[in-house]
């Protein structure tokens, strides 16, 4: 006689089903049975983490990658712990699924009856579903074996259909209870458009393309995020149009393609860039999202662009709803719309001579030096910091091989979401990410989890002492000045490369150009745990196309 199918289980075979491969965890007693007696025995992985907000973000690194990811966590003191990252995976459209341990019926009803509390306990069974019904697709609370297919179904189903994260409650005293088992397989809802609001949006932007003399492609990081990158790709060959990217959207597609131009990010952006975008008479944006990160001291031209995002296509005063990215892509390509000019040289990314070896780094010059090290198999990350300067101009070959949060901006992310990266990654692939100090100092356990596992990323810790982006954002001018930064702003020194001590895997202090270049090539051929690099440069130091900002 066959064991009976359980409640436990299904939650397995779904997230299996939808492709999740590694599920990130922290030991909890109301979560505890249900990831070692059902996660442990399948083909999911389990990554154990050691606080719950880096289990977000390297669940979040996981499926910007593989299309998915989850963590689990206990009730209340686990999962508030992760809500930062389940924010910044909501606001950015990243898959990640929440599963919460969650106290059994008895004790919530205990609770709620005659106030005995059960550890973690705040308000009774709403608290956290009231705190995740704002930051994710759908909430749901695992409590009754015969709903719990159901449930578990819909919220998956939400998470891939809208690439957002969802939150499941699952009861302790659930898991080993009967159910029925799946029934066919979950795949996304289906994208609706309006088709009046299709075919005028369409026309309207076709016959811009056609009547334009400088006519330019946005590509936004909803390409990305719905996986439409075939897609786009056909229309940019059709067209035949120069196109730019936004820090969100960076290396969506292969910076290698001769119609790329760069990376506009208002005055961050290269010259050139600039010089295109402010020559183009109609721009067709395709799925951007406009922020004050990638709109940096620039104010949106809507008479001359058209949006297609949100489900809308927006041009000057036109507004079409209920527009579908997918679909405006497939009925561009489908109008046969295309321009027979040649097509926009490539921009050829300038050369630098050798530095010193004995120069100290400065934020231009690092960047100027690490593009030899970056090739078709390196993932590049970078933080919430000044490093979004400097990567932003930095050359990716390869499609799909940058990730960054620049829409939410969370100080800290990118180190710990790089050991979901690692892995997601295909195994050629080499992860190497930028962090500044402060956010380093934020998640720097980060180490332990890529050394237990063996995980290999190259970050790299730049080491200006100070909070730099902030006093950038807050005010500029003391970079130019000798006035000090904000009391806020400075840092508490450590030692970064000394941490390799403390997490067992292997670190480097670079000060020099010729120490820089020693400390990428040991971490090059370290392939066995993670390397840290301590980049030490001046508090004054700036990327080059930071210094516009002068208020």
């Amino acid at each position: 006689m066959s064991d009976p199918y359980t409640v436990g289980q299904y939650m397995v075979d779904r997230l299996h089903q939808v492709g999740l491969g590694h599920l990130f965890s922290i030991a909890g007693d109301y979560s505890i049975r249900w990831v070692n007696g059902y996660v442990g025995p399948s083909p999911i992985t389990v990554i154990e983490e050691v606080n719950e907000l880096n289990a977000g973000y390297a669940a979040d690194g996981y499926a910007r990658i593989n299309g998915i990811g989850a963590l689990c966590v206990t009730y209340s003191a686990g999962a508030l712990s992760a809500a930062n990252a389940i924010a910044g995976a909501y606001a950015e459209r990243v898959p990640v699924v929440l599963i919460n341990g969650t106290p059994d019926i008895k004790k919530t009803l205990a609770f709620e009856q005659t106030g005995f509390s059960a550890h973690h306990f705040i308000s009774g069974r709403e608290t956290d579903m009231q705190a995740f019904e704002h930051l994710t697709a759908a909430a749901v609370r695992v409590d009754n074996p015969d709903l719990a297919g159901m449930l578990i179904d819909y919220a998956l189903t939400q998470c891939i259909t809208e690439r957002r994260p969802v939150y499941i409650e699952l009861l302790q005293d659930m898991i080993d209870m009967e159910c029925e088992p799946p029934r066919g397989e979950l795949r996304p809802a289906r994208t609706m458009s309006d088709d009046a609001s299709l075919e005028e949006s369409i026309a309207t932007i076709t016959a811009m393309l056609e009547k334009a003399s400088n006519p330019l492609i946005w590509v936004g990081i909803e390409v990305d995020r719905f996986g439409l990158h075939e897609q786009a790709a056909m229309l940019l060959r059709q067209l035949n149009i120069p196109y730019v990217t936004e820090l969100l959207s960076k290396s969506v597609l292969a910076e290698e393609d001769a119609l790329f131009a760069g990376v506009f990010d208002g005055q961050a952006s290269s010259a050139e860039v600039q010089s295109l975008v402010e020559g183009a008479d109609f721009v067709l944006a395709l799925g951007v999202w406009l922020t004050d990160l990638n709109t940096l001291g620039w104010s949106p031209e809507f008479e001359k662009t058209a949006f297609v995002s949100f489900d809308t296509v927006k041009y000057g005063t036109s507004f079409w709803a209920q527009v579908a990215l997918a679909h405006a892509i497939d009925a561009l390509i489908k109008s046969g719309v295309s321009r027979k000019a040649a097509p926009f040289p490539a921009v050829t990314p300038p050369t630098t001579a050798p530095p010193d070896p004995a120069a100290p780094i400065t934020y231009t010059g690092f960047y100027d030096f690490i593009p030899r090290y970056v090739d078709e198999n390196t993932i590049v990350g970078s933080d919430a910091s000044l490093n979004y300067f400097g990567s932003l101009l930095l050359r990716v070959p390869t499609a799909r091989a940058f990730f960054a949060q620049p829409s939410y901006s969370s100080i800290g992310y990118i180190s710990p979401a790089a050991t979901g990266v690692c892995l997601a990654k295909r195994r050629e692939q080499r992860v190497m990410v930028f962090a500044g100090d402060g956010g380093f100092q934020m998640s720097a356990q980060c180490l332990s989890t890529q050394t237990r596992f063996g995980l290999d990323p190259i970050i790299f810790v730049i080491d200006n002492g100070v909070y730099g982006v902030e006093q950038w954002l807050a005010d500029p001018t003391v970079f130019r000045t000798d006035d000090p930064f904000y009391d806020s702003c400075y840092l508490h020194p450590w030692e970064y490369s000394k941490l390799a001590a403390v997490f067992g895997c292997q670190g480097w202090k670079a000060a020099t150009y010729g120490e820089l270049d020693d400390a990428v090539q040991g971490a090059l051929a370290n392939t066995s745990g993670p390397s840290i690099i301590q980049v030490v440069i001046n508090e004054k130091s700036l990327p080059v196309n930071a210094e516009w900002k002068k208020t």
